[in-house]
């Protein structure tokens, strides 16, 4: 029997549909700003500079501005601009760093130097007055309030929607900016689906290692998934592509190493099922976040979304799991082992 209690870290989940409610009526006017630049300077790519959570907003970024503003996405190698002071040359680049806290040293310095090229530069962070923001020609706030538990929650799905409401405004597509608008409400539906979580914990109570598996849009959803089972509940869990995962490293999924897929109805079904009959035919568990129940057991479904904004509502049963599986095991999920809430990398 899980043992439920009230936590920051549940109150900040339940949070999640209010938070990106407000992000879309609050920010219209800097999205606005940044994406008619955009399309005025026509930057040749964009590099993101993140650590964490937002490490793992940022590989959504490089799936929703690539496929709907046909802008190549990299990640940031902050070390060359603190450790190594050498800086790579971000000639027609749009430079982006995303932060909660706004303040870890290497993320502002990647956009600092940005800026200091003639780079078009941005900030998404939760703390509009931090020196991230004040490195940045341009700020999208988050608005999130205070996020005080440590674990990234609400503040990771209202970056993920400031994102693809950049990609959308970008591209000038005005249907996918208007589906931004389901959001809080299917967020909300998919908090109301407590019971998936509560059957899949007794499954889950014995992971010590896990595969997690996603792709296209939902590559960033398993880095994310994995990262809070990892930060909260202390399972090994490995995140990779379907992809990769078929190309060797399938060898090491079975019996010991179960798989959670993140499966999802769409066009990298194909991919999914065939990463899920391989596991299956290594005799591994496997556990799925998707639509169709024949993929796992456990299986946590999830509410209808247009599909290119699927990850802001899928990584929300992998966060109620996380915090179930935890609490099961003794964790304060508000303070677990080794995790602060800022973290001054350089």
């Amino acid at each position: 029997m899980s043992r439920t209690r009230a936590t920051t870290t549940r109150a900040e989940i339940a949070e999640q549909p209010a938070v990106v409610a407000a992000l879309l009526q609050r920010e219209r006017g800097s999205i606005e700003r940044l994406a008619a630049e955009m399309r005025h300077r026509r930057p040749r790519y964009a590099v993101i500079a993140a650590r964490g959570s937002s490490d793992n907003v940022a590989r959504y970024a490089q799936h929703a501005l690539g496929r709907l503003a046909g802008l190549p996405v990299v990640l940031a190698t902050p070390s060359l601009h603190t450790l190594y002071d050498a800086p790579p040359r971000y000639v027609d680049a749009l430079v982006v760093g995303i932060s909660q806290s706004g303040a870890s040293p290497d993320v502002v310095k990647v956009v600092a130097d940005g800026a200091r090229q003639g780079a078009m530069t941005a900030a998404i962070t939760n703390d509009p007055s931090s020196s991230l923001a004040a490195a940045a020609a341009h700020v999208v706030d988050l608005g999130a309030g205070e996020e005080r538990s440590v674990a990234a929650t609400k503040t990771y799905t209202a970056s993920l929607a400031a994102i693809a409401w950049l990609a959308a405004a970008a591209a000038g597509d005005h249907a996918r900016e208007d589906d931004l608008g389901t959001l809080a409400e299917a967020l909300a539906a998919q908090l109301a689906r407590e019971g998936d979580v509560a059957a899949a914990l007794d499954a889950a109570a014995g992971w010590e290692r896990l595969t997690v598996v996603g792709r296209g849009a939902h590559y960033a959803t398993a880095f994310e998934a994995a990262l809070k089972l990892r930060e909260l509940a202390g399972v090994v869990a490995e995140p990779f592509s379907a992809a990769d995962l078929l190309h060797g490293p399938i060898a090491t999924v079975g019996r010991d190493q179960p798989l959670l897929a993140i499966a999802p109805d769409g066009p990298t079904d194909g991919s999914m099922r065939e990463l899920v009959a391989a596991a299956r035919g290594r005799g591994a568990p496997v556990a799925a976040i998707g639509h169709d129940p024949a993929l796992g057991d456990p299986f946590l479904g999830l509410v209808d979304v247009p599909e290119w904004l699927g990850p802001v509502v899928a990584i929300v049963p992998a966060q109620l799991l996380a915090v179930g599986l935890a609490e099961r095991r003794g964790v304060d999920v508000d303070a677990p082992f080794g995790l602060r809430k800022i973290t001054l990398t350089r």
